[in-house]
């Protein structure tokens, strides 16, 4: 499994958007595609909430890329 850290920006990212920011899909709307159809977890539960909110310390799995989600680094 690939893993990659994800710093955050601010207090949450929405799932869709950080599958997208990371670059396992092209767009919100395919990572939407990619959690309706039960291929996401968060902590390793399945998420079905396309915009869940996903805070620091979390971690989110996808196609074989495990993403840890890290607070943001002042200065």
């Amino acid at each position: 499994m690939e893993n990659v850290e994800f710093e955050l920006e601010g207090d949450y990212v929405e799932l869709n958007q950080l599958l997208k920011l990371v670059g396992l899909c092209d767009s919100g709307g395919a990572g939407k595609a990619l959690v309706a159809e039960g291929l996401v977890t968060v902590d390793g539960q399945v998420e079905l909430r396309k915009t869940c909110k996903i805070r620091a310390g979390q971690r989110v799995e996808c196609d074989g890329v495990a993403i840890a989600v890290l607070p943001a680094t002042s200065g």
